[in-house]
C-alpha cells in the first residue's frame, strides 16, 4: 500500500507539472500572436494615414481640384453666354433675310402691279377717300417703276445666213457641228418636233452603204469583193441541205447576192432581175 500510494503521489506531481508546463507555454504563443496581430493594424494604420496624406498632396491635391473645377464651371458659363450671342445673332440674321425677301417680294408685286397706282383722273385701288393717310401700297407703287413684261428677242442660233444667191460667192455647206441651245428657250406649242431634231435631220451627212459608195467606173470584182467581205463578217449559209439547217423553216430568209447558183455563180445584183423558178420553164434547161 505504501509504495501504491508513493507511486501514485510521484504521477500526479510529474502529470501536474507537464500539464502547467504545457499551459504555460499555450498562453505564452497566444500572447505573442495577439501582441503581432496589434503590431500590424498599427502598421496597416500608420500605412493608410501616410498613403492619404501623399495621394491628396502629390497626386490628387484636392486644393488643386478644387481651383481646377471652380476654373471650368466660370468656363463653362463664359461659353454658354457666347453660344446664346451667337444663336441670337443667327436668329437676327435669319429674321433680317426673311425680312429681305419679303421686302424684294412686296417691290416686284409693287412693280407687277404698277397700273393699279393712282392717277389725276382715276384713283387707284389702295388710294382710298376715307383715309386721312396714304396707304403704304400707294407709297411704294410710287417708288417703284413698272415691270416691263416683254421679253428680248435673242437672235435664234439656227438662223441660217443667206448667201449671195446671184453670185454664188458662198455656196452652202452640210453643218456637221450645231450651236448649242440656248437656256430661255422654250418648245414651242402644238404638235410640232424639236427644232434642233429638225434641223439635225435635214443637214445629216451622208452615210452611203457600200453599193453606194462605190465608184460606177470601179471594175465587178472590186465591188464583189467588198461584198462578200461583208458576208465574212455576217455568214449565211445558202445550202438548204445542211445539217440542222432553218433554211424551210425561216420565211423571212434571204440568200446572199454572191450565192453560187444552179449553173455558175450570180452576177451582182442578179437578184432583183432574174431568179431561179425551174417548174416556171418551158423546157428542161
Amino acid at each position: 500500500r505504501h509504495l501504491n500510494k508513493t507511486v501514485i503521489l510521484i504521477q500526479k506531481w510529474w502529470r501536474g507539472y507537464r500539464c502547467r508546463k504545457y499551459f504555460r507555454k499555450m498562453v505564452e504563443t497566444a500572447y505573442f500572436i495577439m501582441k503581432m496581430n496589434f503590431y500590424n493594424e498599427m502598421a496597416v494604420r500608420i500605412q493608410r494615414r501616410w498613403r492619404g496624406y501623399y495621394v491628396r498632396k502629390y497626386t490628387h491635391n484636392y486644393y488643386a481640384l478644387k481651383k481646377y473645377l471652380e476654373a471650368i464651371s466660370v468656363n463653362n458659363a463664359f461659353v454658354r453666354s457666347e453660344l446664346q450671342e451667337y444663336t441670337e445673332m443667327k436668329e437676327n440674321e435669319k429674321k433680317m433675310q426673311d425680312l429681305e425677301k419679303k421686302e424684294k417680294e412686296k417691290k416686284y408685286q409693287a412693280r407687277k402691279m404698277h397700273y393699279l397706282l393712282s392717277t389725276e383722273q382715276i384713283p387707284g385701288i389702295y388710294n382710298s377717300p376715307f383715309r386721312k393717310t396714304a396707304d403704304p401700297m400707294e407709297l411704294l407703287l410710287r417708288k417703284s417703276k413698272p415691270l416691263n413684261h416683254r421679253r428680248q428677242q435673242t437672235k435664234s442660233p439656227f438662223a441660217y445666213e443667206l448667201y449671195d444667191w446671184p453670185t454664188c460667192k458662198k455656196p452652202p455647206a452640210f453643218v456637221t457641228a450645231l450651236p448649242l441651245l440656248p437656256i430661255d428657250r422654250q418648245k414651242p406649242q402644238g404638235p410640232f418636233r424639236d427644232t434642233a431634231e429638225v434641223l439635225w435631220q435635214r443637214c445629216k451627212p451622208l452615210e452611203p452603204t457600200l453599193r453606194v459608195a462605190e465608184s460606177i467606173n470601179s471594175p465587178l470584182e472590186k465591188a464583189r469583193e467588198g461584198i462578200g467581205r461583208g458576208e465574212w463578217r455576217n455568214p449565211i449559209h445558202d445550202n438548204e441541205f445542211l445539217l440542222f439547217s432553218s433554211y424551210h423553216e425561216n420565211e423571212k430568209y434571204e440568200p446572199s447576192l454572191c450565192r453560187s447558183g444552179k449553173y455558175h455563180q450570180e452576177a451582182h445584183g442578179t437578184k432583183y432581175f432574174r431568179e431561179i423558178y425551174p417548174k416556171k420553164w418551158v423546157a428542161d434547161k
